[in-house]
């Protein structure tokens, strides 16, 4: 019998080895991930992920919450309270450079093309963005396109120390800017489009000035994920394949990516967010390198400059390398994340 018991156990070894990871442990891992932002088209490619049990399939139990802007999720990733979260890539190197034990790395870019932008009424004196010198914009402190924007305007040639910020609320700046009481608004172009149209304001009539358009190289969002997280190699790698994975599913069919925001947040609206889900999708995904190397991926030249202008940007005394704030190990295989579409 004790014979017989060794060798059941041997011939079952090969087949425990080739298992998942979280399938030989006989449950689901748990996993933390905060969206850094709140229920929104931004969010949908990891919600879609989560409905159609991509996460599952990949042996994680994961949890996905909103947050309240990159700096916040970056606080909270490093404090432990969450394994991973979407965040600006410039305020994490900032961070990382503050905090230098805290050793956040990407491992995956959510937005290949920066999303930070200068919003302005069509109809007004500002034509070109060097007519923002003197311009009172709407921008909280920790709102990456105020941040940013310095490098932005050195590239305009005009001193970012001439334009006066007001720092409100953004509901209740919008509902402001709507009225006339600023020049100009500090946003992700999907955010401040989709939240002035909701306030009578529509694209028609705003000018858009993109950094990217503008001589910025930034990457914009990435999944940003502390050193415990990433220790456990093959949990984070699940995570990223399943995200990847939900995130092109959202290329291949906008709606469905909705769909999945509206059955986890009811109160969304479906149209203006599958809206914003394609302006997200056309404008920072679908670009000439994430066809090229697949969702998810970055080249070093980019990665440099991310760093050199987040250096610039924030005045920062001193930069990291490549491989302090970025690794490619998590990514999955370049089949697994090229586009469909």
């Amino acid at each position: 019998m004790q014979r017989r018991s060794l060798l059941q156990a041997a011939a079952a070894a090969p087949l425990i080895a080739a298992t998942p990871f979280v399938r030989a442990q006989g449950s689901l891992q748990k996993f933390k991930f905060n969206l850094g932002w709140k229920f929104e088209a931004s969010g949908a490619g990891f919600l879609l992920a989560q409905q159609r049990g991509y996460y599952k399939d990949a042996g994680l139990d994961v949890t996905i919450d909103t947050g309240n802007g990159s700096a916040g999720a970056i606080s909270l990733v490093a404090g432990g309270a969450y394994d991973a979260a979407s965040a600006d890539l410039s305020t994490m190197i900032e961070f990382n450079l503050a905090n230098p034990l805290a050793a956040l790395k990407a491992v995956a870019i959510q937005y290949d093309l920066n999303p930070n932008a200068v919003i302005v009424r069509r109809n007004g004196p500002i034509k070109k963005p060097a007519d923002l010198a003197g311009k009172t914009l709407l921008g909280q402190p920790f709102n990456a396109s105020r941040k940013l924007f310095p490098v932005f305007a050195k590239a305009q040639g005009f001193d970012p120390a001439s334009v006066q910020w007001e720092n409100v609320a953004p509901d209740i700046g919008d509902t402001r800017f709507v009225k006339g009481d600023f020049d100009g608004v500090a946003y992700f172009y999907f955010t401040g489009l989709l939240n002035l149209k909701a306030r009578g304001l529509g694209a028609d009539q705003l000018t858009v000035f993109r950094f990217s358009d503008h001589g910025m190289k930034s990457y914009g969002n990435g999944l940003v994920a502390n050193a415990k997280a990433m220790a456990q190699a093959d949990a984070m790698k699940a995570f990223v394949k399943a995200s990847t994975r939900g995130w092109l599913d959202c290329m291949a069919d906008p709606a469905a990516g909705a769909a999945a925001l509206k059955a986890r947040e009811p109160l969304v609206r479906e149209d203006l967010e599958l809206e914003r889900l394609k302006l997200i999708l056309d404008g920072t995904m679908k670009t000439p390198d994430t066809r090229s190397n697949g969702w998810g991926a970055a080249t070093p030249a980019r990665l440099q400059a991310t760093i050199d202008e987040t250096v610039a940007a924030f005045g920062l005394k001193s930069a990291p390398t490549l491989a302090d704030f970025w690794t490619d190990k998590f990514l999955p295989a370049l089949a697994d994340r090229k586009l469909k579409v």
